[in-house]
């Protein structure tokens, strides 16, 4: 097939998990013999615009018609069979909308977040759940500024979902959700239940599995309020306070929390705070742990990390809310603790350690998990499969308008 990715890649000074499923899709695709193009812009590219480019940036976010031309000009030329979405936010703009109508290619887009009912995609506020603008226009995320604390940065943002919102869910053919949980509050948002489809990531296969029990807990990932970074904190201060698990706590990752996260660390033997990883670090991290821990506070939409530990043959404790309770059986692939409650997770952190021969059974049992339903062999049949249903309506649609 002849598919063209576009994607707004988010800043590359913090870990972005949508940037590796969209490199990862790409580079699994063109192995399988598919051509694939990108268009993409770079988050990275706004520090080295101009004073007045900078400030045009937020006008563009709900419409992009530079964008619409390029890509409407693209497409006529590389004449892809179908167009994949991905992040169009803050340079690309719904404008790719109207610029895949204009060459007469269908779109499919993946929603790796709830940008679609909520502005800033978090369906979080204040480090809790939050449902106000679901369903309904998205006024109250500005009057709380719910992107990055800021009245006036979250209203290019509600602009654009209003503005928006029909033009999305009538311009794409299949949206590919990535749990059933997802799934499930869009729909109850309102969207298109036909359009909605359950697409996981995958994740490559690793080069390194755990082979031993382990010798730390991870925590890895983006440093902030909604990955329950504060959550882990306080549940490892329980911890501590009563005894220890026997093996420290990793955490690795970069965020708006980083510094307290390493004055929180300083000087303690029972935390390590490891900075940012690469890629070959991530995977000898994973490999090397007892479990992988996943706190988030709020309804992670996917938990590509939680994954990433299946991969390696290493159980997770995980919040019960949001995918996490698809991802995680609890009691057999890892363990889920009630979402927001630093002493249940701290009774899973004890649990995941206190038998090694348990915790070596729930390793095994996850590595079974993401061979059924997470690897290469799988994300590949599920993404051409989608493409191939989107071309399918997209040909019935177009019948039945003749």
């Amino acid at each position: 097939m002849r598919v063209l990715v576009v994607h707004n890649r988010y800043a590359s000074a913090q870990p972005s998990g949508e940037n590796k499923v969209v490199d990862q899709e790409v580079g699994l695709l063109r192995a399988a013999g598919h051509r694939v193009e990108v268009f993409e812009r770079r988050s990275d590219d706004i520090a080295g615009m101009s004073p007045l480019g900078k400030a045009a940036v937020p006008l563009l976010v709900p419409w992009n018609p530079a964008v619409r031309s390029q890509l409407a000009a693209r497409l006529r030329t590389s004449r892809p069979d179908v167009v994949h979405l991905h992040n169009v936010f803050p340079l690309l703009s719904p404008a790719v909308l109207a610029a895949c109508a204009d060459a007469g290619v269908p779109a499919v887009a993946t929603l790796h977040n709830y940008t679609q009912v909520c502005p800033p995609g978090t369906l979080q506020r204040d480090g809790r759940p939050c449902t106000e603008c679901v369903g309904t226009a998205p006024l109250p995320a500005v009057r709380h500024g719910c992107y990055r604390g800021s009245r006036l940065a979250t209203v290019p943002l509600a602009v654009s979902l209003s503005a928006n919102r029909r033009r999305w869910w009538s311009g794409v053919e299949r949206f590919f959700c990535i749990s059933a949980a997802q799934r499930d509050v869009l729909v109850g948002a309102g969207m298109p239940a036909e359009r909605l489809v359950v697409k996981h990531n995958f994740v490559p296969d690793p080069d390194a599995r755990r082979s031993g029990p382990g010798t730390h807990l991870l925590f890895l990932g983006r440093l902030a309020e909604a990955k329950g970074v504060r959550l882990l904190m306080a549940a490892w201060d329980e911890v501590a306070a009563s005894g220890g698990v026997g093996v420290p706590l990793v955490i690795a990752g970069a965020g708006p929390l980083e510094s307290e996260v390493a004055a929180w660390a300083a000087g303690r033997e029972d935390v390590r705070y490891a900075g940012l990883y690469g890629g070959a670090e991530c995977r000898q991290a994973l490999a090397r742990s007892v479990a992988v821990v996943a706190p988030s506070t709020w309804l992670e939409a996917f938990g590509l990390v939680v994954v990433e530990a299946m991969a390696a043959g290493v159980p997770a404790v995980a919040a019960g809310h949001g995918a996490f309770a698809e991802l995680v059986e609890d009691g057999v692939t890892g363990l889920l603790h009630r979402p927001g409650e630093a002493a249940s997770l701290a009774a899973c952190l004890r649990r995941i350690t206190a038998r090694p021969d348990r915790n070596r059974e729930m390793g095994r049992a996850a590595r079974r998990r993401y061979e059924q339903g997470f690897s290469p062999a799988v994300g590949l049949e599920r993404l051409v499969e989608g493409y191939r249903s989107a071309l399918a309506g997209r040909t019935e649609s177009l019948g039945g308008t003749t």
